[in-house]
């Protein structure tokens, strides 16, 4: 499909973080976009804002008739009486992953895959690109902070894009450059085993173009097992990988180290955000800018500019009374790898943590692990399951992962009880991390913290 040519595109959840990044791609070249969401948000404000008529109830009589493309997300219920209207009545319904495949074949694609990290990667990559001046159609799933935006064009025709796992959608693309950063069980409502997750990803460097990179995180388990004409490795600081950094100092609530690789090396690379986790992060993006022959310089003087990812180790308030860290942790690794992070940059502060457990199948297949990661904060706060797409499992509840943390420091409370938990209490570090709505009491808790 000629997705230059279309005047009408209707979207059946426009609300998501990447079905709102293909919105913004049709608005930006003229095309009339519509769509349907569940509820409103700042972002669904912000697509009325740049000129697109959205509504929140399920309604047949407010769908765009005239649409010559529909595009809906797989998180929509199967009972979703407009989506089940427009398959009856013959319209063009696709998932967000077809759109995605047909705007990339004319391009070259970088996309970004791995059940962690790809959206700080993804948009590292496309901002480095952007700064740099080579510039790239951006498609991304986290609101980059710098531009308050998921999406950028470019007359480069490049795209850098988010290869989410979720329902096998990324194996649609066929990328240039690929990047993987983590095979970790995910997603098991979907895939049912730990195994066939690997295979799927094992599948997507499969789909690499002939001639084309990829560029995996070094020690992925099954790493014998991944396809590509050309491979490169990445790591945090082991000089077994290809590219790597050293000389790693915390700075200011970020970092700066040394980016080496065999035939190139970049020195004193300042980066600005927090979470360990990214500065291996940056160094996987670098290595991206380096295979696409970006002046070194360039890249290290964007690299200093940069401002993060909403919701990804984002300082909400920082002073030498609190900081408070947001962050989109909802697997047991992420999590983990937050709280470390956290505690190692502001060692010394009663660490404070508070979960909110995406989906009922999640939190039952990783209990254990949440438990683990959780156990790791001075002090946690558990909100009740945010449930998304599912219907409640019997015996599956925030109690369960309670029962199994070793800190017996614990409590389970509603979202007001954690505003109230917030007032009464003087956190030094406070965390909040989950992919449901609790991001909806991050400018309260910010206001409360602030006001203190």
């Amino acid at each position: 499909m000629n997705v230059r040519a279309l005047k009408r595109v209707y979207f059946v959840g426009i609300g998501g973080i990447g079905m709102s990044a293909l919105a913004r791609f049709f608005r930006n070249q003229g095309t009339v976009v519509s769509g349907y969401d569940r509820t409103e948000t700042p972002l669904t404000k912000q697509l009325v804002a740049e000129g697109m008529d959205v509504h929140y109830t399920d309604d047949i009589s407010l769908i765009d008739k005239e649409a010559e493309l529909i595009v809906y997300t797989p998180a929509i219920p199967k009972d979703h009486a407009e989506l089940n209207w427009l398959k009856d009545n013959g319209y063009p319904v696709y998932k967000r992953s077809d759109v995605l495949q047909w705007i990339t074949e004319a391009l070259f694609s970088v996309t970004v895959a791995g059940t962690h990290g790809k959206t700080t990667i993804s948009t590292m990559i496309a901002y480095l690109l952007r700064e740099t001046g080579y510039g790239c159609n951006a498609f991304l799933g986290g609101i980059s902070v710098n531009y308050n935006s998921n999406y950028w064009s470019s007359d480069n025709a490049t795209a850098v894009i988010e290869a989410d796992e979720y329902d096998r959608s990324f194996l649609k693309l066929f990328p240039d450059i690929a990047v993987l950063t983590a095979i970790d069980a995910d997603h098991l409502d979907i895939y049912g085993t730990a195994a066939e997750v690997e295979a799927a990803f094992i599948q997507y460097t499969k789909n690499i173009k002939a001639g084309g990179t990829l560029v995996a995180k070094h020690g992925l388990h099954r790493a014998k097992d991944l396809q590509a004409s050309n491979t490169i490795t990445y790591s945090l600081q082991n000089d077994a990988a290809d590219v790597y950094g050293a000389n790693i100092v915390q700075k200011d609530g970020g970092y700066v180290f040394d980016v080496i690789a065999k035939d190139w090396m970049i020195h004193d690379v300042r980066l600005p955000i927090g979470g360990m986790h990214n500065a291996e992060n940056a160094i996987a993006a670098i290595a991206v800018t380096q295979l696409l022959q970006i002046d070194a310089d360039k890249v290290k003087q964007a690299l200093a500019g940069f401002k993060g990812i909403k919701r990804r180790f984002e300082y909400v308030v920082k002073n030498e009374r609190v900081v408070y860290v947001d962050d989109y942790a909802h697997h047991p690794e992420e999590l983990a790898a937050l709280i470390q992070s956290a505690k190692r940059l502001f060692a010394g502060r009663k660490c404070v943590v508070a979960f909110q457990p995406h989906l009922f199948t999640r939190t039952r297949d990783f209990a254990d692990g949440f438990a683990t990661s959780l156990s790791m904060a001075d002090e946690v706060v558990l909100l009740d399951i945010y449930p998304a797409r599912e219907l409640p499992i019997e015996g599956v509840t925030s109690q369960m992962i309670a029962d199994r943390m070793g800190n017996p420091n614990h409590t389970i409370l509603t979202k007001e009880g954690l505003l109230d938990y917030v007032k009464a209490a003087k956190p030094e570090l406070f965390i909040t991390a989950g992919a449901g709505d609790i991001d909806k009491l991050v400018n309260p808790i910010k206001e409360i913290l602030e006001n203190k």
